[in-house]
């Protein structure tokens, strides 16, 4: 099994110090070099400004500008985690149906446990394959050990391997019902949710495969260079050495909040921030695999199988 980093820091909210200097997680490493490259201009500006002549500008520009730059940053932020609320929505669904689909078929296909099993095997891969294909990996999760290896390898080969897998679960919801285990109904009924595992997942893979507008993206981060590198002629007057700390602080602030939407805005992936996929496909796991106890295998003796 493919080893996997487990992103979305876990924290207490209600305690400030656990947290309040950790640097994993908070954008420091991703945007150090961009607020290094603002002191060290900001410290040549202001050495400039004393010592050979006065380059000090007026604020009013820069009060302007701040205040259109602020809503550029607002929007952006607030666009991305629209984006990562979404995904979290979409990955609970997918667990609910799982769920649902696990109930139905542990009740209704009891006659046949071997076909149960194999129909949650499957239901697991799904999750397993749907989060790989958001991340460009390969791998069907632990239960894929209970099916078939050609089977799995034929699902691994398929141009879109969670689609390869619904197929599967619905082949054998019509197998069932073709062996007169299910009605007609009861067949569209456990169906559904495999129809809604698809919709969940193209959900998912709209928000991946669809970035914020380039142009958008492009124009906020120009205006906050020129921003950020003209902020100390601005500074020069009213806070001297005191420029370079004042710098620092809004230059990392600023670059702080954009680099939080770049992160959060594809949360599919293995940043800190993103979600945190293999927690939910083991969520999953445990569910199914709490409903095997109340499926025996057809060649466990009478009485085994009681958890």
């Amino acid at each position: 099994m493919i080893p996997y980093k487990i992103p979305m820091l876990d924290y207490d909210p209600h305690d400030w110090r656990s947290h309040l200097f950790d640097v994993k997680g908070s954008m420091v490493r991703e945007i150090f070099f961009r607020v290094l490259s603002c002191v060290l201009w900001s410290v040549a500006v202001v050495c400039f400004h004393k010592f050979v002549h006065p380059v000090a500008l007026f604020q009013d520009g820069h009060v302007l500008i701040g205040v259109a730059l602020g809503m550029l940053l607002v929007f952006r932020t607030n666009a991305s985690y629209d984006r990562f609320w979404e995904g979290r929505k979409q990955w609970g669904a997918i667990i609910n149906e799982t769920r649902n689909l696990g109930r139905g078929v542990t009740v209704l296909l009891a006659a046949d446990p071997e076909l149960v099993r194999r129909i949650l095997a499957w239901t697991s891969a799904f999750a397993w394959a749907s989060m790989n294909q958001l991340r460009g990996t390969g791998d069907l999760g632990p239960f894929a050990a209970n099916l078939d290896a050609d089977e799995v390898a034929t699902v691994q080969k398929a141009q879109h391997p969670p689609l390869a897998i619904a197929c599967r679960i619905s082949r054998l919801l019509d197998e069932a019902r073709r062996r007169g285990l299910i009605s007609d109904y009861q067949f569209v009924y456990l169906d559904n949710n495999v129809q809604v595992f698809v919709d969940y997942l193209g959900a998912c893979e709209r928000i991946h495969k669809t970035p914020l507008p380039f142009a958008y993206v492009v124009h906020l981060r120009r205006a906050l260079i020129l921003y950020c590198f003209t902020l100390p002629f601005a500074l020069l007057d009213h806070f001297g050495w005191g420029t370079i700390a004042a710098t620092l602080v809004l230059s990392y602030t600023l670059f702080g909040i954009e680099e939080i939407g770049v992160e959060i805005e594809d949360p599919f992936g293995a940043d800190d921030n993103d979600l945190p996929l293999q927690r939910f496909c083991t969520t999953i796991d445990n569910n199914l695999q709490g409903l095997l106890p109340l499926t025996p295998h057809p060649s466990a003796p009478v009485g085994e199988g009681k958890g």
